[in-house]
């Protein structure tokens, strides 16, 4: 096994350490929750633009978007309640 094999190796396993550690350390409900306020707070879009800075109508039109979609959302999903009748 050559040096570059075993550097290898020891990359892989300290990243499945690194992935386990941190799937173990936090809940899976903590982390969705997380994964939904960055969604919904468009953070995905800052330092998108080509000279790294954050164009604010960009921002602004993200999560106004993102926010109306979570109304449809729910407004759907309230609707086929109704359809169904159980609501």
């Amino acid at each position: 096994m050559n040096e570059q094999e075993r550097e290898r190796e020891s990359r892989e396993a300290l990243e499945r350490v690194r992935r386990d550690s941190e799937t173990a350390g936090s809940s899976a409900l903590a982390r969705m929750s997380r994964q939904a306020q960055d969604h919904f707070a468009a953070r995905d879009a800052e330092g998108a633009s080509d000279g790294g800075e954050t164009d604010p109508i960009e921002l602004w039109g993200r999560r106004i978007g993102r926010g109306l979609s979570l109304v449809g959302v729910v407004i759907l999903g309230l609707w086929l309640l109704i359809q169904l009748g159980i609501l």
